[in-house]
Order: structure tokens, then sequence, then C-alpha cells
């Protein structure tokens, strides 16, 4: 619990000057429009590379072969690098690019963190972006529905921006962030999912997991198919968090009908107590739901589930934290905090969290 309190002490006094500043209008935050400090070094690379993992191969009669369901990783390893790498898994809608260059132009967390000397994974899910080889047909359908993401992405409610929003309201911001999104080649599949991530983890040896929103759903269910996972840094998540058995909430779904919660064997539970565990939400949930934006409300109803569950983590000895980023100081961000216009902050509230608990080795 120590370890809890001290985490979100650091995270106040490293926004005190930003909260004596006020909340501004957007595009006019400073002091978090550029990486400072370790982020102005010289990346130094030894290795990198790229492979397909995980996925099937199916055969037909006339024996022709379909390799598929595999993910694509991307790898980078800085000199002198850390013990543990970091396995960066994307959510609904997006694929790698998530955690590169921000929407406006400035290092993600894939550099942020080579820089900080971690091995980075940054993965495509089967099915996704560079791992569209499906092994199912699927009908790839255009909607015309940013406007529905952009309030599901919490970064206002169309046409306009929150006031004091940790994204650069620019126009070719937008457009960039709207051309990161990418859609599934197939039907989506937690088991295949997280059967290639897994398979990643058995490849590469102990490591830790960030997963963002839908990854988080993949995280759960990952972690339970590897013994190679240390740690879980987990952004927005959303679905099926694990609870034992008959413990699990009751009426458990998002307004828009995701279900959020399953319930699992004691034994496949307690292993969430050995690792330690960071969740962490971003600003402008809804207070009160019903709010009449059920694609906003979800988020508030998540960060109540993601606190049970972290509640029972931690009821049988375990170490999960869970940070409404709002409630420490820092304000403004979206449903993407690693790539806000504040993402050196966010990365820092990480780093002190491998810090605290021994994973920066």
């Amino acid at each position: 619990m120590k370890k809890i309190n001290d985490l979100k002490k650091v995270a106040a006094g490293m926004t005190a000057v930003f909260m004596l500043s006020g909340i501004m209008s957007c595009g006019e935050h400073t002091g978090t429009s550029g990486n400072r400090g370790a982020e102005d070094s010289i990346m130094r690379i030894t290795e990198q590379g790229s492979f397909a993992v995980g996925g099937k191969v199916l055969t037909d009669s006339a024996g022709n072969t379909l390799h598929g369901d595999h993910a694509y990783v991307f790898y980078q390893k800085p000199a002198d690098a850390r013990g543990l790498p970091l396995v960066f898994v994307h959510g609904t809608g997006q694929f790698s690019k998530t955690w590169e260059t921000t929407p406006d132009g400035r290092e993600g967390f894939q550099n942020i963190f080579l820089k900080r000397r971690f091995a980075t994974y940054i993965i495509d899910q089967p099915r996704r972006g560079r791992a569209g080889r499906s092994t199912e047909p699927a009908t790839v359908v255009s909607k015309h529905d940013e406007q529905l993401w952009f309030n599901r992405f919490r970064l206002g409610i169309w046409p306009d921006y929150f006031e004091g929003v940790q994204f650069d309201c620019d126009e070719e911001t937008l457009n960039q962030y709207f051309r990161q999104m990418a859609p599934n080649t197939g039907p989506f599949d937690l088991n295949i999912v997280s059967d290639a991530v897994a398979a990643l983890f058995d490849k590469i040896g102990p490591a830790i997991l960030v997963v963002h929103s839908q990854g988080g759903a993949v995280g759960w269910q990952t972690f339970r198919k590897t013994k190679n996972i240390k740690a879980i840094i987990a952004y927005e998540p959303g679905g099926e968090f694990p609870f034992i058995e008959g413990e699990q909430p009751t009426n458990a779904k998002t307004p828009t009908g995701v279900s959020e919660t399953i319930g699992i064997p004691k034994e496949e539970f307690m292993r969430f107590t050995e690792v330690p565990v960071l969740i962490v939400y971003s600003d402008n949930l809804p207070e009160k739901v019903p709010s009449g934006y059920p694609e906003r409300d979800e988020w508030t109803y998540r960060l109540r589930w993601a606190r049970q569950w972290t509640a029972a983590v931690n009821a049988h000895g375990g170490n999960a934290t869970v940070i409404h980023l709002p409630e420490i100081g820092i304000k403004g961000n979206t449903h993407f905090p690693f790539s806000d216009l504040n993402n050196v902050e966010i990365a820092d509230l990480q780093s002190k969290f491998m810090q605290d608990n021994g994973l920066d080795i």
C-alpha cells in the first residue's frame, strides 16, 4: 500500500506547476509540447527488426496452405538496454501506430522509452494492420463514424474540443489522428489475439506488458497463458476484468453492450496478485451516467470496475493501483494519454511505477 501512496504523491508533485498554471485553452499548454530531459538525447539502437509470431496454418484438400492469424512485431533494442523489455499492445480500431510518433509530430512512447534504455516491442494484433492475413473472411465496411470516435476518445463533444484538452487542436493533427485508425480484416477473436501475444512473451522471455483500451482484455487473457509477464500497465483498459468465479460484479456491461467482467478459477486469479499492476484513466469522464453520450459513459463504468477489480486483487495480497489522472492534478487527457501533449509527464508516471517496483533493472 505504501508504494501506491508514494506513487500518487510523486505524481501530484510532478504536476504542481501545471496545476498552478490553471487549465488553458486548446493548444495553449506550457511545458508539454516537447519532449524534455532524457528525451533530448541521441538514441543509440544496437538491434532492430520485425517478425511474425503465433498464428496458424490451414491446409485445404488439395494441399494448398494459408498462413494467418499471427501478430506482427517490430522491435528495437537500445545500447545498454535494461533487463525487462516493454511490449506494447494497441486498442480497438488501431494498430502499432498508437505507440509511434504522436498525431502532432512528437515522440511517442516507443521512442521515449527507447531513450530510457528499454527495448521495445510494438505489436499489430492478428487481423489488423501489418498482421492482416486472416484465416476467416470478413467484410470491411466503410463508415462515416469519425465524429462518434471523436466523442468516444474524449477529445470533446463534436465539433467542440474540451476546454484544456491535452490535444493539439490543429486541423492537420486531427487529420493524422483519424488516419491512424485501422479496420479488422477478420472477426475480432480475443483468444487468437492473446495466443499471439503470449507466443511473443514465450519467444522473448520476461518483459513488461503495456496495453491500451481493448488491449486491456487482451492483456488479462494473455497473462493467464504465459509466465513471462512481470508487470502490467494498462491505459484505459476495457473488457473482461477477471474476477474469481462467482465474485464478479453483476450487470457489468457498458451502455454500448460490451461485457466488462468474467469469472475465472481462483488459482488463475491468484496469479494476478504476483505481479505489480498499474491502471490509468484520463480526464473528462461523465460524473453522472447516463449522460446522453453512451460512448463517453462507458469509460466512467470501466473506471468503476477497474477499481473493484484492483480492490479484489489487493484483498488477496496483490499490488494493483488505479490512477484517475485528474484526481492527482493531471488534467485534460484523452483516451490516448501516452500520445497527448503531456505524454512525457505520463511517461514519467510510468517510469516511477516501474522504478518503485524494481522493474527498471
